[in-house]
């Protein structure tokens, strides 16, 4: 078996892991024996050794999944039927909590507090909200004047490919597999190599639960060369469905063109954050800490432009400013931890790139001093050059600027000035206003007064390199299922 490690890593004493491809209801190594190393970022040693797919195993879990469901029963079970194994399968994510919760820590350096208190209960919701989704989601019955009526029927599309990132393994996986199990297709899931582990828990969770072998299978390793593009290319794929930046988006959808196979694509965002005068300044200085420094500002939602009109902007600075210096950065493990480090080596490198230019000619460094390892600690920019690398590229990192604005369509235009359209949050006590900035802002998702506040039943999804497509609700439904239109003559003709 030859394994492969980053450049300049030992392996430390202690058990590792070993974690399998799910390919058939069977997990199993790679037939090249192949394997790689997840680095844990905290102490940067591995921690488990996962097999490493080619072709190879893409195809097989493929084709698993082509008989899964051209012959097997998941699609032609009920949606009830469905609906009663998934719940099943989310009891199981609840009782394996911990399981999940520290393998996402280990992986990425997710606090462990936010890692068991946040994405494993919104795991399992994922997947108890589209099973009743689709239980109880009508169709359509359409009377007509000349004596017939049509209906709809969404018939599940096939095999789905779900390519899923690294910020927030398990609970984005989740986003993905969900809707398209719970419609009846069968799934491939090729979780980011950096964060492979929950996702081989979650599909060794799922058969326990009774969902049958072939269903959901879960193949490890790259992208470009290798299990990504050879699941990108496959033509027995029916949906591709990616999370992930906007270049990497570009590339599936190229490879998805060739195939005339549908895709969503949730890609990069350089979230605006836009606080009025007349805001409650406490409540929008603690969802602004928040936006930006949740998961070590690795979220592409997060709120890295702040905007602040001028009568406010000293104070929120201040503010802002006191409560950043006073986040506690450290071991993800421990409970108190509220910023961990970044999730791999490559990515530190990224953002560290973007902090040491800090000071040059892009602002004023206000807070933030590099730790140990891959830490990057809170980091603002005040008054950056609109032109700037800060304020425009999409860092994913805890480094935010924040800007003064005079007037509403001042603040608007630079909501707008971006590349990117996936989010943007207000903050006024306006609520004329509120309606009236949010419908000029070009994003998919506006929160006002508030951020990463979820109804499952809302689309998702951004504007211009944000991505393509919504889902959520009934737009996972239309993605996920081919509608069909079904016209019945009621009444016969007259002879």
């Amino acid at each position: 078996m030859t394994s492969v490690l980053p450049a300049q890593t030992t392996i430390a004493t202690g058990a590792i892991q070993r974690i399998g491809h799910i390919i058939d209801g069977v997990e199993v190594q790679s037939e090249s024996g192949l394997t790689f190393f997840s680095i844990d970022p905290y102490t940067r040693q591995p921690w488990a050794e996962i097999a490493l797919g080619t072709k190879t195993e893409a195809d097989l879990a493929v084709a698993a999944a082509r008989r899964a469901f051209d012959e097997g029963p998941w699609p032609r079970m009920s949606a009830g039927q469905r609906r009663a194994l998934i719940n099943r399968f989310a009891d199981l994510i609840i009782e394996h909590a911990e399981e999940l919760a520290l393998a996402d820590t280990r992986d990425m350096g997710k606090p462990i507090t936010q890692s068991l208190g946040n994405d494993v209960p919104r795991t399992a919701l994922n997947f108890r909200f589209f099973a009743d989704h689709a239980h109880l989601t009508p169709a359509e019955v359409l009377p007509m004047d000349s004596g017939h009526h049509t209906y709809t029927r969404f018939d599940p599309a096939g095999v789905v490919v779900a390519i899923a990132p690294w910020n927030f393994p398990m609970m984005l996986e989740s986003w993905k597999v969900a809707p398209a199990l719970a419609w009846g297709n069968t799934v491939v899931l090729k979780p980011a190599e950096d964060t492979p582990v929950s996702a081989t828990i979650m599909a060794r969770l799922a058969l326990e639960a009774g969902i049958p072998p072939g269903v959901f299978n879960v193949v490890h390793g790259y992208g470009p060369d290798s299990v990504g593009e050879a699941l990108t290319q496959n033509p027995d794929v029916d949906r591709i469905t990616f999370t992930g930046e906007s270049g990497t988006g570009r590339i599936i959808a190229r490879a998805a063109s060739a195939n005339l196979i549908p895709v969503s694509l949730e890609l990069g965002g350089k979230g605006a954050n836009v606080v009025f005068a007349d805001a409650e300044i406490d409540n929008a200085i603690d969802w602004s800490i928040k936006a930006i420094f949740t998961n070590a500002g690795q979220v592409c939602l997060a709120g890295s432009r702040i905007y602040v009109e001028r009568p406010l902007y000293e104070e929120f600075v201040d503010r802002f400013v006191a409560a950043a210096n006073a986040m506690v950065v450290g071991d993800p493990k421990d409970p108190a931890t509220q910023i961990g480090p970044l999730a791999s080596g490559e990515h530190y490198t990224k953002v560290r790139s973007y902090y040491d230019t800090i000071g040059e000619s892009n602002g004023s460094q206000l807070s933030g001093a590099l730790g140990e390892g891959w830490f990057i600690t809170p980091t603002i920019i005040a008054t950056p050059d609109k032109d700037s690398a800060h304020q425009r590229e999409e860092i994913f990192g805890p480094i935010v600027t924040i800007t003064p604005f005079d007037t509403e369509d001042e603040a608007i235009h630079e909501v707008n000035d971006s590349p990117y359209g996936l989010n943007a949050m207000l903050f006024t006590e306006d609520l004329t206003r509120a309606h009236r900035v949010s419908a000029a802002l070009i994003v998919g998702t506006v929160w006002v007064n508030c951020f990463f506040i979820r109804d499952l039943r809302a689309p998702f999804g951004g504007a211009k390199a944000s991505g393509i497509g919504r889902e959520g609700g009934t737009f996972s439904r239309e993605f996920f299922t081919e509608p069909k239109a079904v016209v019945m003559q009621m009444v016969p003709p007259a002879h």
